[in-house]
């Protein structure tokens, strides 16, 4: 045997030498280089390499022949280089080679150069192999070091098989230097072994049982030094260092890993890697493949049991892990022992023999498949128990432990088999209680048996529970007596919300409340707080004062000394002896108060009267709870016939108008209305100024009237209004003095007016008698007759109109020299715009005037002269009791536009002495206008008749 080993060696060394001499003969006369070799003297792009389209910047070709200038740190030729002082700390740049399928021995060598101007390296050059396109894992060979100015050669021997295929790729990193070159030259693919870097040989896939130890062998042919670094390198980058190295002659040697208690997250491709600075070799990826050992998915099922045997099935059809399944066991042992048996099995079913009455078993089955460590893991077990007695008797020295307000701790006896005359057992303890509402609460619970206490929990505090324990088995149960036990006092609840309201006044609020409808124990006492949330008015401070305690008995509380207009957050929470439950909240705002108006001193507020006008002072209000919305000057007539206002209405809140004073009677009515802002500071106002503020016209006083002139501030919110007012002033009544016209202006305006006033009486009786000629003579003429009177009429009536127009126009005239015009007021708007009116002097003489009332019919021109009036009239709104006007003055004119409001005047005022004149006036002018129309429409029909005769 030794001479044959011997024999066999010696042909493995002449082998081995032969096949030295063979590849160096090779590599000298018939070397030719493969599909992805490229010396990049005809530029990058005809390499077929490529850029890493996923890497921070790439590569860059030079031609040294073909620039003008080199950094004298470069060789000179045409090749790949990186200036790492271009680019960061860390970046990369890649270059891919084209894919390769090795279906025969490979090599790849290359030329490179690290090279810098101090000597230091200026980065570092890796060559990763990616397989099947898969990802990249770390480096198989890498340089870091300063090469200088020569070029180096490296080989590359890739052990990866067909239908396999990879890929080289070379990438530069920067260093932190950042300064020198990498460069990459004659790339060649060889179709020979490499003579300075080993090949490996096939490497096969490792199998094993998951949680042993899984061994990777690598034998490679080639040169074997002790400096070359050698490593087990996983997929994902992990490298595995070696575990063993080994010899098997010159030419080839073996490396050993190891993968301790392998999991499912080992399982992945792994390969061998040997570098050195001449070059690296990389074998194929082979897989760890990982068996999970078989165990049951499902429990074994009980088919029978009995006192002393428990009858099973396996149930191992369906299973967790790998097969195939080479033997069946069942693990059995008592739940309250140590020890364990195991059987083996080769039926479906199984029966337990020998087993302890009321005891309780574990029972699980173990499946086993081939290899090492193939034993799975026992499924997920049977817990039963063999059946047994009905107890004899309750547990006795029922004690409680401890009460507190939500639950109740209980004490017993240990139970043991004498009692239970069974292992396995229930114990319930059943609890029941009345509520509130007396209504009864019951439950159990059940109780872990083996633990020293239990507990009764979710009870309502302070009340009466009234408990039992009860022992089961499967064969019968027992019942102890019942013990009443009180919970103790816990935390009330809130205070209803529902019951929780507020009275609010200007500053205070009256809170009511009820007891908490869960008090949990006695009530000690009630404590409240408030604080303030918003106001009205932003000037007023927002309190928040300390906290209030309240007896038990306690359901209300007057909150006082507040602010109004203040939205206040009310608190309020019940105590017990274990303290303070949670606090209900209520939002209360406060009444505003009526603003505060300063009071004047002495005779202060009065300023000026005339006998139309007063002026008085009027200083701002003072705002509480609520902003100052409106300032107002109310005119309140004294007039002894009319009712006093009662004492409790001290102000006038609701907002009259002169004219809705004048309609309806009432004794006040708004002279102006003011917003604050026109009232910043104490200014004075003139009452009976005849304008308008705010949609309130301010009328002259009526002389001969006492007034009371008041000055109120108001102040609004949305849910209320809050008016203060103070008497400025008192009017009295005066005599107007009497106006003494002017004789020559007197005398020259009678005889304008009388020369008028003629023209026109004599122009009626003009018109009066020729109706009356036309009628007599009607009857006498053909219809034609009729067409030309008609015309005649008609033109005759124009005249007429032109006429009154020009006498009109000509007393317009006759007075324009007297009217002046009221100043205008940037805050208010004049009677006189308003109402149409001129006004004139009070220093201007009153004549009367005639006014002209037209009728626009035709036909009815004649009634109408008839009853035509000259009316006199005021020039100022009068109330239906007295004009601002002294009897037998004389008055201006009027527009035919007013005529109708002065008429109501005139009717109401007992001044003029018009009264019972106007009744006759208008009640004559009606029948003349009601006998009128009958003679029009006898006319008409007559000439309708005639016309019909003539026709026919």
């Amino acid at each position: 045997m030794d001479t044959l080993f011997s024999l066999f060696l010696g042909l493995l060394l002449l082998f081995s030498a032969v096949g030295g001499i063979s590849g160096q003969l090779s590599q000298a006369h018939m070397g030719r280089s493969e599909k992805g070799s490229c010396t990049f003297d005809e530029g990058f792009s005809k390499c077929d390499y490529q850029q890493d389209p996923y890497d921070d910047f790439d590569w860059t070709h030079i031609n040294t022949q073909e620039v003008p200038y080199i950094s004298p740190y470069l060789p000179k030729g045409s090749y790949m280089y990186v200036d790492v002082s271009q680019y960061e700390l860390g970046e990369k740049a890649r270059f891919q080679l084209p894919v390769m399928k090795e279906n025969d021995t490979h090599c790849i060598d290359f030329n490179y150069m690290l090279t810098s101007a101090d000597g230091s390296s200026p980065g570092t050059l890796n060559v990763l192999v990616k397989v099947n396109k898969g990802p990249l894992a770390n480096p198989i060979w890498n340089v870091t070091t300063y090469t200088g100015k020569d070029w180096l050669k490296a080989e590359l021997a890739v052990s990866t098989f067909w239908p396999n295929e990879y890929q080289v790729i070379f990438e530069a990193e920067v260093s932190d230097r950042k300064s020198g070159f990498i460069v990459i030259d004659d790339i060649q693919v060889l179709s020979y072994p490499c003579d300075k870097s080993p090949h490996f040989l096939r490497l096969g896939d490792v199998e094993v049982n998951a949680g042993q130890n899984a061994t990777f062998q690598c034998i490679a042919t080639g040169r074997d030094t002790t400096n070359n670094k050698l490593w087990l390198q996983r997929r994902n980058g992990e490298d595995i260092p070696v575990s063993q190295r080994k010899n098997i002659n010159h030419r080839r040697f073996s490396a050993s890993f190891h993968l301790n208690e392998v999991t499912n997250q080992d399982q992945d491709l792994y390969r061998c890697v040997t570098q050195s600075e001449r070059g690296s070799g990389v074998s194929n990826f082979a897989g760890l493949i990982v068996r999970e050992p078989p165990h049951p998915i499902a429990p074994p099922q009980l088919l029978g049991v009995g006192p002393t045997y428990l009858l099973i099935q396996l149930n191992a059809n369906s299973i967790f892990g790998d097969g195939p399944i080479i033997l069946k066991e069942v693990e059995y042992r008592m739940t309250s022992g140590s020890w364990i048996e195991t059987h083996a099995v080769n039926s479906p079913n199984y029966k337990l023999w020998h087993l302890d009455p009321d005891t309780e078993y574990e029972i699980r089955v173990l499946l086993t498949r081939p290899g090492e460590g193939g034993t799975g893991k026992a499924g997920p077990p049977l817990i039963t128990r063999t059946k047994c007695a009905e107890p004899m008797r309750t547990p006795k020295r029922l004690k409680i432990a401890e009460t507190m307000a939500r639950l109740i701790a209980v004490d017993w006896e240990s139970l043991g088999y004498n009692i239970t005359r069974c292992h396995t057992f229930n114990v319930t303890i059943c609890y029941h209680y009345m509520t509130a509402n007396n209504r009864s609460k019951a439950d159990c619970l059940d109780m872990d048996p083996k633990a020293p206490r239990h507990i009764v929990g979710n009870l309502p505090p302070y009340t009466n529970v009234s408990l039992k324990m009860i022992l089961t088995n499967p064969e019968g149960r027992k019942e102890s007596d019942e013990t009443i036990i009180q919970t103790d006092e816990d935390v009330p609840g809130p205070v209803p919300a529902q019951s929780v309201r507020a009275t609010p006044f200007e500053d205070r609020i009256l809170l009511y409340w009820k007891e908490p409808s869960e008090p949990n124990g006695v009530i000690m006492q009630y404590e409240i707080s408030y604080s303030g949330l918003r106001s009205f008015d932003p000037s007023v401070p927002l309190q928040r004062p300390g906290l209030t305690a309240l007896p038990s008995n306690a359901t209300h509380h007057l909150f006082s000394q507040l602010h109004p207009g203040v939205t206040y957050q009310l608190s309020i929470r019940a105590s017990t002896s274990k303290g303070f439950g949670p606090a209900t909240t209520l939002n209360v705002t406060t009444n505003i108060s009526a603003p505060t108006i300063d009071e004047y001193d002495g005779s202060e507020a009065f300023l000026n009267e005339t006998a139309t006008t007063i002026t008085v002072l009027l200083k701002p209000a003072q705002a509480k709870g609520a902003p100052i919305s409106a300032y107002q000057i109310v005119v309140e007539e004294v007039n002894p016939r009319r009712t006093r206002r009662q004492a409790s209405s001290d102000c006038f809140e609701v907002p009259v108008s002169y004219h809705s004073a004048s309609a309806g009677g009432s004794p006040y009515y708004y002279a102006a209305q003011l917003s604050p802002s026109n009232l910043p500071e104490p200014l004075p106002f003139t009452v009976g100024d005849n304008k308008t503020y705010q949609g309130f016209w301010n009328p002259p006083l009526a002389p001969r009237k006492n007034y009371n002139i008041y000055f109120q501030a108001v102040s609004s919110t949305e849910r209320e209004t809050k008016t203060q007012c103070l008497r400025l002033a008192t009017k009295g009544a005066t005599e107007e003095p009497e106006v003494i016209p002017d004789p020559a202006k007197q005398t020259d305006r009678v005889v304008k007016i009388a020369g008028i006033s003629a023209g026109v009486l004599v122009f009626i009786l003009l018109v009066l008698v020729a109706i009356l000629l036309v009628k007599k003579r009607r009857t006498y003429y053909s219809y034609s007759y009729y067409l030309k009177l008609a015309k005649k009429r008609k033109d005759a009536i124009g005249t007429t109109r032109q006429e009154m127009t020009h006498m009109v126009n000509a007393m317009d005239r006759s007075y324009a020299d007297q009217s002046t015009l009221h100043a205008e007021d940037p805050m208010a708007v004049t009677f006189m715009d308003s109402h149409n009116h001129n006004s004139r002097s009070p220093n201007d003489p009153l004549v009367p005037t005639a006014v002209l009332v037209p009728i626009t019919d035709e036909n009815h021109s004649a009634s109408a002269a008839e009853n035509s009036r000259l009316l006199d009239v005021p020039r100022y709104h009068c109330e239906g009791t007295e004009s601002p006007y002294q009897t037998g003055q004389l008055h201006p004119a009027i527009r035919v536009a007013d005529l109708l409001q002065h008429i109501n005047l005139m009717k109401t005022s007992d001044s003029y002495g018009f009264k019972e004149e106007y009744e006759l006036v208008i009640q004559s002018f009606f029948e003349g206008q009601s006998a009128t129309w009958d003679v029009a429409k006898k006319e008409q029909n007559r000439t309708k008749n005639r016309y019909g005769n003539i026709i026919a």
